[in-house]
């Protein structure tokens, strides 16, 4: 992945308009789902898809200006700090509320990207239509806050926007480091428990916090690496960092930390234990800041721990 500082003014562009083609499907897309349900809303996403194609041919126009016919193909997905979207097609029924959100989100991303961009452009034309565009995405926010209730006042629809961001950017690490602590760890941590029983609990202590500490060091620098900050806001990326590997030695440590008890059943009881508090809270988590259903978090996240839990037990006893 490329570092948005590192992009062209013919890069951004170019990026811009693969942007605003994918922001005009997900509206589309947006409006499909809900011309059932809410047909009100559903055509207001009509209307919002058509302001994206125009967005879009204005890059194409000023692009072609500047830069000539051939348009190299960048997404989102090829550079660093851009949120990962959820595909609209894998959710059906729509949910306004979800829809909402997420159109927020996408608004607030998009006016942050062209913001940072007019802010970096040399050329006077491209920094004026960037700056026309981060304007029109404004517009945009308040178009989605409103979509289901009374619009609330620009500066706190500009707050309660940067507040889901925060979450999403912010939590989201935090909550991929305690998923990762929490589930990565029970298979060395339990095969360690069964192969030494006859030893003592002391060795699988010892493994759980080499585990736990190790893989807050690798997730700490994988997430500050992912992303500087500097098209998203998300702060910076050691504070990042520090908070996903911090949560994932936390995540190890819960279930490490019951092998401190001498006897081995009860050791074992415990740290069972905890890794069901945990497996609960991370669901949680996911259904109260992700947007995901509780019953699917409770199966993924039960599931999936249940088999690594359930491999570190038959690789330890064998």
């Amino acid at each position: 992945m490329r570092s948005y500082k590192s992009l062209s003014e013919r890069e951004i562009l170019a990026l811009a308009i693969s942007q605003e083609e994918e922001d005009a499907r997900i509206y589309d897309n947006f409006a499909d789902g809900l011309k059932d349900s809410h047909p009100a809303q559903a055509g207001q996403f009509r209307k919002m898809r058509a302001e994206e194609d125009g967005h879009r041919h204005r890059l194409i126009d000023l692009y072609r200006e500047k830069f000539g016919d051939h348009i190299p193909l960048i997404r989102r997905q090829d550079v660093k700090g851009f949120v990962q979207r959820r595909p609209v097609w894998m959710v059906r029924p729509l949910g306004l509320d979800a829809v909402r959100k997420q159109s927020e989100m996408m608004e607030v991303e998009t006016r942050r990207f062209y913001e940072a961009s007019a802010r970096k452009a040399t050329d006077a034309g491209v920094r004026q239509l960037l700056g026309d565009l981060a304007e029109e995405e404004r517009n945009h926010e308040r178009i989605a806050e409103a979509l289901d209730k009374a619009a609330a006042p620009p500066e706190e629809e500009d707050e309660k926007a940067r507040r889901r961001l925060f979450l999403l950017q912010v939590v989201q690490p935090g909550l991929a480091g305690l998923m990762d602590g929490s589930v990565s760890t029970l298979a060395p941590i339990f095969a360690a428990a069964f192969a030494t029983k006859e030893s003592g609990t002391w060795p699988t202590f010892l493994v759980g916090l080499a585990a736990s500490i190790g893989a807050g060091i690798s997730m700490g620098f994988a997430e500050a690496l992912s992303d500087d900050g500097s098209l998203t806001g998300r702060g910076r990326p050691w504070v990042r960092g520090a908070v996903c590997g911090l949560m994932t030695a936390l995540g190890g440590l819960g279930h490490t930390m019951p092998f401190l008890i001498p006897n081995f059943n009860w050791a074992i009881g415990v740290a069972v234990a905890v890794v069901a508090v945990e497996l609960g809270i991370i669901a949680w988590i996911r259904n109260r800041f992700m947007d995901t259903p509780l019953w699917q978090a409770v199966l993924q996240i039960v599931v999936g721990g249940v088999l690594v839990f359930a491999t570190g037990i038959l690789i330890g006893s064998s």
